[in-house]
This record gives C-alpha cells, sequence and structure tokens, in this order.
C-alpha cells in the first residue's frame, strides 16, 4: 500500500521532551501561499486563512520567511525595518492574529532573522553612510581603497562580483556578500549586536516561539581584511568568482559563537523558544557544532547536506548523521531536503517517471531521520521545479549568472489549492510567479479526494513518527547499505526501529532478519518478502 497506517497516537515520552527536540517544521515562503487581495502576492492573512490545511499535517510549527519591511531586491532578505511588516505582506495586527490563530491550533511561529546584512534603505545605513563621524559611522563595514583605488580586499560576493561597492559619501567602500544593496553589519561591535538583539526581544514580545536565523556564519568578518586564499582545483564547475576562494575571511570569525551565547541568554528569559541557524560553506560541520554546543549556544542548526545534492545515496545520508550522535555536548541538528534556495529534490533526484513513488519515499526517509525535520510548502504534494523563463525571472541571482544558475524562482512558485480555480486558487490577481502546469495537477483539493495521494501519506508518516519515540527523537544505532537495501536503526527507551529503503530500480527481497517485526509502515508497495523499487518499509523490532 502507499499510504503508511499508523498504530499509536503521540507518546507520552515525546510530551515530556522539549516541545522542539524531534518536531517537524513547515516552512511558508510568504509571496507564494496564499494572496488574500488579489495582488498576486501571498500575504499574512493568507497564511492565516491556510492554517487549518497546515495543522492537518500534523506538524509542530510553522517558519514563515521574511515578511519585514524591504524594498524586496533580495524578496525580504534585505531588510530595511526589522520591526515593521512590508504593505505587500499586512499589517502588525495581521501578524498577531495569525500568530494567535496558529496558537489556538497548536502550532508554533518561528520566523527568519537576518543578521548578517540590511538593505542599504534601512535607516541605520542611511546614517553611517552620510559621512565617517556619526553615531552609526561603524555599525556597517567600512574599509579605505587601496594606493591604486581597487577594493581592500579581494573578497567576493555570493551573488557574482567584488563583495565591495564604492560609497562617494564617504570615499570609502562598503562590505557586502550578497547584492551590492546589502550592506554588511558590522556585529563586532557591542552597539550593533545589541540592537538586533533588541529586534529579537520585539517579536520575542509579539509571541513567536522561535527563529532561523540567516547566513549566520556571515555575520563577522575578519577585521585585518585579509585576502582569501585561492580554492583548490575541482571538477564542479564553477559559476560565480565566489566559487574561486576559500571563504576564510569574510566570514566564518570565531567570534560569532559569543554572540550566539548573547542570543541564547535571551531567549532563556522566555519560555519554550527554538532557535536554529542556516550554515553553509565549506566548514558547515564544523561550525554547526560549534554554533549548537552544550546549552549556552542555539537549540540547532541546518546545512547544505541535501539541499543542493545532485543524488540522494545512502553514503550521504549515513555521512549526515554521523555527524551528530547522541552524545553529551553534541548538538540537535534539523535536515530539509527543500528550500526558498534550492530547487525542488523529487525535480534533482529523480526522473519524471519515478517522480511520483519517489516523493512518497522522501517523505518516509525524511520522518526516520534524527533531528528536527523541515518540510517546504508544497512538498507534501510533490511539488517540482517549474521552468521559468528568462522573461519572467526575478530571482537576482539567476539574472545575474544565466542561464549558469537554476532560478531560486522554480521553486518559489504559488502553492496550488484547487485544481478547477483560477491560479489554482492561490489568488484571484496576476500571480508573480505562474503555478505550473504540471504543479497544478498535485493541488491540495486533487489529493484530498485521493486516499492514496502523497498529501494523506505524508500526514501518515509525519503522525507515525510522532507516535514513535525511536523516529521522534531516539539515537541512530545502525545505517548502512545491506546487499541492495539501506538500513536505519533507531532506538529510545526499550524501543527499537528498523527502516528499510530500496532506492534501486529492481525489487528486493529482504533476509528474514531485516524483515522480521511488526510492520509500522508500508511505502509504495513494500512488503516482509519484496520491497519494489523505491518503496520502503519501517518495523517495529
Amino acid at each position: 500500500m502507499n499510504r503508511a497506517d499508523t498504530l499509536a497516537d503521540a507518546s507520552p515520552a515525546i510530551a515530556d521532551r522539549p516541545w522542539w527536540k524531534g518536531a517537524a517544521i513547515y516552512q511558508i515562503y510568504p509571496r507564494s501561499f496564499q494572496d488574500s487581495n488579489g495582488d498576486g502576492i501571498g500575504d499574512l492573512p493568507g497564511i492565516t486563512q491556510r492554517l487549518p490545511h497546515v495543522a492537518s499535517l500534523g506538524v509542530d510549527a510553522i517558519w514563515i520567511s521574511p515578511f519585514f519591511k524591504s524594498p524586496m531586491k533580495d524578496f525580504g532578505y534585505d531588510v530595511a525595518d526589522y520591526c515593521d511588516v512590508d504593505p505587500i505582506f499586512g499589517t502588525l495586527d495581521d501578524f498577531d492574529a495569525l500568530v494567535a490563530r496558529a496558537h489556538e491550533m497548536g502550532l508554533k511561529v518561528l520566523i527568519d532573522q537576518v543578521y548578517s546584512h540590511t538593505s542599504d534603505e534601512h535607516p541605520w545605513f542611511a546614517e553611517s553612510r552620510a559621512d565617517r563621524t556619526n553615531r552609526k559611522s561603524d555599525w556597517y563595514v567600512w574599509a579605505d581603497a587601496k594606493r591604486d583605488g581597487s577594493p581592500p580586499s579581494n573578497w567576493q560576493s555570493v551573488f557574482g562580483g567584488p563583495a565591495w561597492t564604492w560609497d562617494a559619501r564617504r570615499r570609502q567602500y562598503y562590505l557586502h556578500n550578497f547584492l551590492n544593496s546589502q550592506p554588511q553589519l558590522n556585529m563586532h561591535k557591542p552597539e550593533v549586536q545589541e540592537a538586533v538583539l533588541g529586534v529579537m526581544r520585539f517579536w520575542l514580545n509579539r509571541g513567536v516561539d522561535g527563529f532561523r536565523i540567516d547566513a549566520l556564519n556571515f555575520a563577522m568578518h575578519d577585521p585585518e581584511l585579509r585576502d582569501n586564499p585561492p580554492a583548490p582545483a575541482t571538477d564542479r564547475p564553477r559559476t560565480r568568482p565566489f566559487d574561486f576562494q576559500v571563504k576564510k575571511h569574510n566570514m566564518s570569525h570565531p567570534d560569532i559563537p559569543a554572540f550566539i551565547e548573547r542570543i541564547r541568554t535571551l531567549t532563556d528569559e522566555y519560555d519554550g523558544i527554538f532557535t536554529v541557524a542556516e550554515v553553509g560553506g565549506d566548514e558547515a560541520e564544523a561550525e554547526m557544532k560549534s554554533f549548537t554546543a552544550g546549552e549556552e549556544h542555539l537549540n540547532s542548526a541546518y546545512g547544505f547536506n541535501f539541499l543542493y545534492a545532485e543524488k540522494l545515496t545512502p553514503g550521504a545520508i549515513c555521512a549526515a548523521l554521523a555527524e551528530w550522535p547522541d552524545e553529551e555536548g553534541v548538538g540537535w541538528p534539523s535536515w530539509a531536503f527543500e528550500n526558498h534556495d534550492a530547487p525542488r529534490a523529487t525535480s534533482r533526484w529523480w526522473s519524471p517517471a519515478d517522480r511520483g513513488k519517489a516523493a512518497r519515499l522522501k517523505v518516509t526517509l525524511l520522518a526516520a531521520l534524527r533531528g528536527n525535520i523541515i518540510l517546504y510548502y508544497g512538498e507534501e504534494l510533490g511539488l517540482t521545479q517549474v521552468d521559468i523563463p528568462f522573461e519572467q525571472l526575478h530571482d537576482p541571482e539567476a539574472i545575474a549568472n544565466w542561464p549558469l544558475t537554476l532560478s531560486r524562482d522554480g521553486a518559489r512558485t504559488p502553492m496550488p489549492w484547487e485544481a478547477s480555480a483560477a491560479h489554482c486558487g492561490f489568488t484571484d490577481g496576476e500571480p508573480w510567479l505562474p503555478v505550473g502546469e504540471e504543479n497544478a495537477s498535485r493541488s491540495v483539493e486533487a489529493q484530498e479526494a485521493d486516499d492514496e495521494s502523497l498529501l494523506h501519506h505524508t500526514r501518515a508518516m509525519l503522525a507515525l513518527r510522532r507516535a514513535n519515540p525511536a523516529l521522534h527523537h531516539g539515537a541512530v544505532e545502525r545505517c548502512e547499505t545491506v546487499g541492495d537495501l539501506f538500513v536505519i536503526e533507531r532506538r529510545a527507551g526499550t524501543q527499537s526501529i528498523r527502516c528499510l529503503f530500496n532506492f534501486g530500480s529492481f525489487a528486493v527481497a529482504p533476509p528474514s532478519d531485516l524483515s522480521s517485526g511488526t510492520v509500522l509502515a508500508s511505502t509504495n508497495g513494500a512488503t516482509a518478502a519484496s520491497l519494489p523499487p523505491l518503496s520502503a518499509m519501517v518495523i517495529e523490532l
């Protein structure tokens, strides 16, 4: 059968733990979830309207990507006012109503925080760039030109080109690791840290339950502005100057964990707050551990183990899990297969003919991982990457690097709610991005009516995870390939669960010692006698 068959409700052993440890979190990209006013752009009232769907999945929390006031050159990750809602998304009252409704439905609310940079339209930057003597003159990273007028260092921007832009007002360069309209905050300054902690307190006082912190390892730079060394030779294609360097000095400064301790001190003043950092780059695993070590740092972190992986392999899964053993002092991981910056996973990993079954396999695997799991909106429907033509692109990175960088817009297309409605029920107006013909057929309406759909399977797998401590928070006792099967075993207390996966193209007969026990869930027709291609089975030992 395709739909998992869960056997129990939430376990008391799970209820006794912090709500976030083992949580399932649903990421909402607000521009694309639900438009309530017909302007073609999703908004906060639209999210509130669709919360019943989110709650029905059985997730513990929602994470809302930036909705703050912004010129939208990087679609909200260029913040012009940390403490206000951009009018295209609504008002602070709309946000308060969303939080209240989410809490009524048992959902926690996490919001994005961007502390490495602001928009160049932020009042802090306007004051900082005015001259070299004002009280915010060093709130951003400013530096004189070299004697020949060139930038202070060789650092390169993620989005292409030098990470320095000349500003005639101050006759200096300012640093930007992303767009030149995203100047870098000088987080070495205690006053800047106080300011962003004040932002965090503002939202905590409005009832949020935690934060996803964007690009945290970019928060501090090398004050000596030393050049980055060249990256070693690689077989991987390099599409940006950024790819040619080891990012040793423009990010990952060793003082970042001390700032994180200040974040933890603040969040500990409130009950049940969860913090998770996004950490990418060459040293991601070490930084994730540093940022989450002990009880003085963040609760969790996630990297790009799977988000940009071209293939899903047992080796990659086991390597990722092995970095986070169930040991004292080791942090708690979070995992995502998809998000707003990465191509949809089913499009990356499988051919069109296999994507239906593969999407169910992927959800089963996600439910089996130790750590928090993050579902990107529409992942429960099996949404695929939409091919956006150049003339319809909004993504600045894709436009700048066309056609070598796959557009992030293709993973940000509107949520298809009703196949029979205009624009699948997302908006009454013209959507900011096309829904995509293929994704229209995967609407919530259509899948609600089909008991064998991915939507129902996702609900069942999340319920299974919540009901079984071994899946929810248990240690990984085994992760390996046995013949043609991939095996993950988890244990919590007296409960042990084995998960069998067939990623191959041919049916596999599992050895009896692997398939014995009580079958808790079967995906894509798996049985104790045979696991068809792209099938899985969850067994309690």
